[in-house]
């Protein structure tokens, strides 16, 4: 979006953007529940820091942000690692179990994060819409 787009619509970009990755990495987890050794994943939450500083250049509220870690060589040879790649796809930390053959899929536990994404994205579809509604009536146009 270009850069006289409202912060709001901006950020119900991303947030759909990051709902529709997640739902992707959900799916995937559910297809490899039988997979041995496959480790369920999950996506990180997007940040939303630089909406917070744009709206703090306009008199906003204080600014708040995400920590970026970047390894130092104290860290990797502690055994730390760099990510795999740079995408936002990290191993899921909040498995319930984990079956014998390695794998830690569980599809209860998927199922209720597919359920939330969907509440989430019904969410958000109903915040852009009111945002679009608003907007057409500033410039004086219809619903």
């Amino acid at each position: 979006m270009s850069s006289t787009t409202p912060p709001l619509m901006t950020g119900i970009e991303r947030a759909m953007k990051h709902l529709a990755e997640r739902q992707r990495i959900i799916s995937e987890n559910i297809a490899n529940n039988d997979t041995p050794r496959y480790k369920a994943r999950e996506v990180e939450r997007p940040d939303f820091s630089d909406l917070l500083e744009a709206q703090n250049m306009r008199g906003g509220a204080p600014r708040v942000a995400r920590p970026h870690i970047r390894l130092t060589g104290g860290m990797t040879a502690l055994g730390a690692q760099p990510p795999a790649s740079a995408t936002n796809v990290v191993e899921d930390s909040g498995t319930s179990e984990t079956k014998p053959d390695g794998n830690n899929v569980t599809l209860e536990d998927q199922l209720l994060k597919m359920g939330g994404v969907q509440a989430d994205f019904t969410a958000m579809t109903n915040l852009y819409r009111k945002q679009l509604s608003l907007m057409k009536k500033a410039v004086g146009g219809r619903d």
